[in-house]
C-alpha cells in the first residue's frame, strides 16, 4: 500500500457523512409513488414544498399536479381514470405536520386498513418514517418528508445514478455524493451499516469513479475467513511456513496490487491481523507468513462492518489507532427502513433483474393506466410498511420469491390478467408482524421502527426459523433480529433442527455443481443450497472455486 501523500489524510479523528443542519431545515413533505399501473412511474415524486410554510394547500386529482422522477425533466399527472377529477387536499398540519381532508364525492383513501373519513392529520413523526396512503385501492403513494436537491459541484443528478445505487432518498444520495467526494483519493475508507445494506456496492463504486478502476477489485469477509488463517490468506505465506503450506501464496493484499481491497467484517479480525494492518496501512509493505522480507503492495483499502468498533475498543477487542487509520473517511449506508420511499424503485428493480433471466421484462413497462397494477398497491403498502430486517439483501430475496411465485406452471392454461400480477397476499415475511398501522390521527410512534419482542429460544419453532431464515436471505444476523433472540442461539436451533442443515453439511460435488449452476453468484447459491452466506462462501473458498 502506498504512503499516504498528505499525512493529514489520516486524521486520528475520522471523517463521517451525515446531514448538514441546513439540508434537515431544507426538508419538506412529499409524496412519492410506490404503486401505480404504469411500473415504470414507480420512483416519480411531488413536492409539497408550499405546506411547510403555510403558504398554500396541495389539491391532488388524477389530472394534477405532476409528478416527477427528482432530477429528471418529464412530468405527469397521475393520470389513473379510477381516480376522481374532485381532488383531495393536503394542508399545513400542526407543528410541522400535515393534514389530508378527503371529500365525501372524492377518491377514496385508505391509509393502512382505514379508510379516511373527512380528515386526518399526520403529525411530524409520522411524516419522518413515512406515511403509505392508497388512492382508489390502486395508486400507492408514500407521504414523507425530502429535501429538494439541485445540481452541485460533484455533478448533476445523472452523474449519482451512474453509481449503481437504486434509490432517491436523502440517505442513499448523501451515499453517493460520499464516494464522488472520495473516490479520487488515496484515503482508507470505512464503510458503516447494517447487515445487508448494501456495503459492497458502495466499495465496488469507490473502486471504478476512481483512479484505479482499471486494476483489479478484490472483496474478502474476514467473516468467512478461518481464525487461524486470515494472516495467511491477506499476507500470504512462504512454502512451509505451516503445516499444509506447500507452495508460495500471495494472498489478498498482493492479488489486489494496482487495484482496491474490500475487508467486509473487519472487526471480525483477531489482534495480531489488526496489528498487521496497521503496520499495512502505516508502511505499504506486508510480510508473508513465514518471511522475514517485506513486500511491498500498492492497494486502496476499504473496510466495511456493522458492529460497533467503538464498544469493541472500549472492551479491548478491536484497536483504536487501526480505527483510525481505516477511517480516514467513514460512508454510513442507512438502513432500508430509514429510506422507505427507495423501497418501491428498489423491489422494482430486482423484480426487474428476475423477470429478465426469463425473457418476461416486458411486464414492468406499461402505457395503459387503465391496467390492473402489475405491483397491486396493497403489497406496495406491505413492502414500505416492513421492518426488514435484513434491508436490501432481505429484499431482493422477496423480489425474488415473488416473481417466481407468480408464473404460470409451463403447459398449463392460465388467465393472461393473473399472470401480469403478483399476488398481493403471498409476501414471504415469517414470524413478527409488519410494523403497526397508523391508528389514529394522534399516533406518534413511527411506522416500522419496531423493536422485536425478546424471545426465549425455546419458545421458537423450526418451522419459524426456517421461514425467517428464508425470508432474511439466510443472513443469521437480519434472522435472529427477526425471531427477536441472539444470534448464538440461531446457531443453536440450526444445529438441532431436523428441518436445516448447515454448509459443513454439503458435500464438494454438490457446492461445486452449484457453483457452476450460479455461474458463482454467492447469492443464488445461498437460495438454492439454504445454507448460511458466510459458512457458503467459506466453503467455497476452500474448494479453491473463487475466480475460476
Amino acid at each position: 500500500m502506498s504512503p499516504p501523500k498528505n499525512p493529514a489524510e489520516f486524521s486520528t479523528t475520522a471523517v463521517r457523512s451525515q446531514a448538514t443542519p441546513s439540508q434537515a431545515a431544507h426538508a419538506v413533505p412529499a409524496l412519492t409513488l410506490i404503486g401505480h399501473a404504469q411500473p415504470q412511474r414507480i420512483g416519480e415524486r411531488l413536492l409539497l414544498d408550499g405546506l411547510l410554510s403555510g403558504e398554500r394547500a396541495v389539491a391532488l386529482s388524477r389530472n394534477a399536479p405532476d409528478f416527477s422522477r427528482p432530477g429528471g425533466v418529464l412530468s405527469l399527472p397521475l393520470g389513473d381514470p379510477f381516480l376522481s377529477r374532485t381532488p383531495v387536499r393536503f394542508e399545513p398540519g400542526v407543528r410541522g405536520g400535515v393534514r389530508l381532508l378527503v371529500p365525501e364525492d372524492g377518491t377514496p383513501v385508505v391509509v393502512g386498513s382505514e379508510p379516511v373519513k373527512g380528515g386526518r392529520e399526520f403529525p411530524a413523526e409520522a411524516l419522518a418514517s413515512g406515511v403509505p396512503l392508497v388512492l382508489a385501492g390502486r395508486v400507492a403513494l408514500l407521504l414523507h418528508r425530502a429535501t429538494p436537491r439541485a445540481a452541485g459541484a460533484l455533478g448533476s443528478p445523472v452523474d449519482l445514478t451512474a453509481l449503481g445505487m437504486v434509490g432517491d432518498s436523502e440517505g442513499i444520495v448523501r451515499v453517493r455524493e460520499d464516494v464522488l467526494r472520495v473516490a479520487d483519493l488515496q484515503v482508507p475508507v470505512l464503510v458503516r451499516g447494517e447487515t445487508g445494506t448494501g456495503k459492497e456496492l458502495v466499495a465496488r463504486a469507490l473502486h471504478t469513479q476512481g483512479p484505479r478502476r482499471a486494476g483489479p477489485f478484490v472483496s474478502v469477509n474476514l467473516g468467512a475467513l478461518s481464525k487461524d488463517l486470515i494472516a495467511a490468506e491477506l499476507f500470504g505465506t512462504l512454502r512451509g511456513a505451516f503445516t499444509g503450506a506447500t507452495r508460495d501464496r500471495d494472498g489478498f493484499f498482493r492479488a489486489a496490487h494496482g487495484g482496491t481491497l474490500f475487508l467486509d467484517e473487519v472487526a471480525e479480525a483477531p489482534p495480531e491481523v489488526q496489528a498487521a494492518l496497521l503496520r499495512v496501512l502505516e508502511t505499504g509493505e506486508v510480510y508473508p507468513v513465514g518471511g522475514q522480507t517485506p513486500v511491498r503492495v500498492d492497494v486502496r483499502l476499504v473496510t466495511a462492518t456493522d458492529a460497533d468498533l467503538e464498544a469493541r475498543i472500549h472492551d479491548g477487542r478491536f484497536k483504536a489507532p487501526l480505527l483510525h487509520r481505516l477511517a480516514g473517511f467513514e460512508i454510513v449506508v442507512p438502513p432500508l427502513r430509514e429510506r422507505r420511499e427507495d423501497i418501491a424503485s428498489l423491489f422494482l428493480h430486482f423484480a426487474r433483474q428476475e423477470l429478465e433471466t426469463t425473457g418476461e421484462a416486458g411486464r414492468l413497462t406499461s402505457a395503459d393506466a387503465r391496467a390492473e397494477p402489475w405491483l397491486p398497491a396493497s403489497l406496495a403498502v406491505r413492502l414500505a410498511r416492513s421492518a426488514w430486517p435484513g434491508n436490501v439483501r432481505q429484499l431482493r430475496n422477496v423480489a425474488r420469491q415473488l416473481v417466481i411465485g407468480s408464473r404460470g406452471l409451463p403447459g398449463l392454461r392460465v388467465d393472461a390478467r393473473l399472470e401480469q400480477t403478483l399476488d398481493a397476499d403471498a409476501l414471504p415475511i415469517p414470524g413478527q408482524p409488519l410494523s403497526p398501522e397508523p391508528s389514529s390521527p394522534s399516533e406518534n410512534t413511527p411506522a416500522g421502527h419496531r423493536t422485536p419482542a425478546r424471545r426465549k429460544p425455546a419458545d421458537v419453532s423450526e418451522q419459524e426459523v426456517l421461514e425467517a431464515l428464508r425470508a432474511c436471505a439466510w443472513d443469521l444476523k437480519a434472522t435472529a433480529d427477526w425471531l427477536g433472540i441472539p444470534r448464538s442461539s440461531v446457531y443453536v436451533l440450526i444445529d438441532k433442527s431436523s428441518l436445516l442443515r448447515t454448509a459443513r453439511d454439503l458435500s464438494p460435488e454438490e457446492i461445486t455443481r452449484c457453483f457452476h449452476e450460479c455461474e458463482g453468484d454467492l447469492d443464488r447459491m445461498v437460495q438454492k443450497l439454504e445454507v448460511s452466506r458466510r459458512a457458503l462462501q467459506r466453503r467455497v473458498r476452500e474448494l479453491g472455486l473463487e475466480g475460476t
